[in-house]
């Protein structure tokens, strides 16, 4: 899909749709949403750059990320989608400042773009050009990303009182299930925090951006709170590996006291299994059969033998 949002306008236009298109001299953002070929091409002409291809974005080395090429500066970010899911993803995104124009380029439907594209249509006014545009949306995602990191902290600091509130048995799969996912969108989360943070010192380089001290400020403002966050995701990894190898600790003490309960009834039971033994064996000449308190006297002994040990364990403290 291709969409135009120009200077002033109350909302974006399809593009692309008439093989003879051509691109509005007053568009300041145009989005490449899973673009056909056509599409692509469409816009190439259009601005006289050639785009990245899906292989092309999805490569990790910084140069084939943040470059310079034809006037135009190439970025791209990875950037969290799903997280409210059942399966998180990180995916790229390229931003391409050309002139006063951004282009985007995407696969995904990221929360943070479906609500900066509806707030520039109703406020026109905040994509007055391509770099405040640029701005605008990496506020966003931003934004939406602090959220998702405050949430998964809120869900660790529940599971956290959860854990140490000693629950048992199939209590603990759940606690596991849900520190895993809170590690899983919090380690992703990360993981676009540092290609944003790599994209925005890049973006300093820009044109747009050189001698424009407002638009620098504001770049410098989006990095602090980059890196505020960053440094927040890293302590929620800390505090959940923690709470994980807690988990384990509460699962392993619950299972040693479970198998401590066996061996202690095991020993028990020997000296009775014993005595039930001897009297058990069909010799011809042993005396307490014959005896009228043959029969209690075994059974006296048997509990003796079993209540012995018992309170030994006791009296060591081990039960």
């Amino acid at each position: 899909m291709l969409r135009v949002l120009r200077h002033g306008a109350p909302g974006f236009e399809p593009g692309g749709l008439t093989p003879d298109w051509t691109l509005p001299a007053d568009a300041v953002w145009i989005e490449l949403v899973s673009p056909s070929r056509a599409e692509e091409v469409a816009v190439e002409k259009s601005i006289g750059l050639l785009l990245p291809t899906r292989e092309e974005m999805s490569e990790i080395e910084a140069s084939s990320r943040l470059y310079q090429e034809d006037g135009g500066t190439f970025m791209t970010a990875t950037v969290l989608v799903n997280a409210d899911g059942d399966l998180p993803t990180a995916a790229p995104v390229t931003f391409v400042l050309t002139g006063d124009r951004l282009v985007t380029i995407r696969y995904v439907e990221p929360k943070a773009f479906k609500a900066f594209a509806a707030q520039a249509e109703r406020q026109p006014s905040l994509c007055p050009g391509g770099a405040q545009t640029f701005l605008g949306l990496l506020d966003a995602i931003v934004d939406r990303t602090a959220d998702i990191i405050e949430r998964t902290a809120s869900e660790v600091e529940t599971q956290s009182r959860v854990i140490f509130s000693r629950p048992r048995g199939a209590a603990f799969e759940a606690i596991l299930n849900r520190l895993g996912r809170a590690q899983n969108v919090n380690a992703k989360a990360r993981d676009s925090l540092i290609s944003l943070a790599r994209l925005l010192s890049f973006a300093v380089l820009a044109e747009q951006f050189v001698g424009d001290k407002e638009l620098r400020d504001h770049l410098k403002s989006l990095q602090r709170d980059v890196q505020s966050i960053t440094d927040h995701s890293g302590f929620l990894s800390g505090n959940i590996t923690f709470l994980l190898d807690a988990a384990l600790g509460l699962i392993n003490i619950e299972q040693n006291a479970i198998f401590k309960i066996f061996s202690v009834f095991s020993v028990m039971f020997l000296p009775p299994t014993l005595v039930a033994g001897i009297y058990g064996m069909n010799f011809v000449h042993m005396p307490e059969l014959n005896w009228l308190h043959g029969y209690p006297f075994a059974l006296i002994l048997m509990i003796s033998a079993a209540a012995g040990p018992l309170l030994w364990f006791k009296r060591r403290g081990w039960l």
